[in-house]
C-alpha cells in the first residue's frame, strides 16, 4: 500500500509541476489582452493623417497615375493599420497573418500576369480582326 501511495503522489506532483513552472516564469495571460490606450491614439492620428492626404490629393487636383497611385498607397496604409492594431493581426501568430496577407499578394501577381496576357491578346485581335475594305 505504501507504494501506491508514493506512486500516486509523484503523479500529482508531476501533473502540477507545468503549472507551478507556468505561473514561476510568468507565462500565463490575463483574460482579455490589454494594449495600452497611446497605442489606440497613435493609430488613430495615423488613420487621421493618411485620409487627409488621401483628401489633399484631391485638392491639389492630382490626375493620372499619380493620383490613383497615391489614393491607392494611402489606402493600402490604412487598411494595414486596421488590421494590424484593431484586428490585433500584429499580435497573432505567423500562420495567421499569413492568411491575411498572403491572398492579396498573389491577387497582384495574377493581377500582374493578366496585364502581360492582355497585350499579347491585344495584339492578335490586331493582327487577325482587321477589317476588310
Amino acid at each position: 500500500m505504501t507504494n501506491a501511495a508514493v506512486h500516486l503522489e509523484g503523479q500529482q506532483h508531476s501533473l502540477q509541476a507545468p503549472v507551478h513552472e507556468a505561473l514561476a516564469s510568468g507565462t500565463t495571460h490575463a483574460k482579455g489582452q490589454q494594449h495600452p490606450i497611446k497605442l489606440y491614439l497613435a493609430v488613430w492620428g495615423w488613420l487621421f493623417v493618411l485620409s487627409t492626404c488621401s483628401y489633399l490629393v484631391d485638392f491639389f487636383g492630382l490626375h493620372g497615375y499619380l493620383r490613383w497611385s497615391l489614393i491607392l498607397l494611402f489606402m493600402v496604409l490604412k487598411a494595414g493599420l486596421i488590421v494590424a492594431v484593431f484586428m490585433h493581426m500584429a499580435w497573432e501568430r505567423l500562420a495567421l497573418a499569413y492568411a491575411i496577407l498572403l491572398p492579396p499578394v498573389l491577387v497582384l501577381v495574377f493581377v500582374a500576369i493578366m496585364v502581360f496576357e492582355s497585350d499579347y491578346t491585344h495584339l492578335l485581335r490586331v493582327i487577325f480582326f482587321v477589317p476588310t475594305t
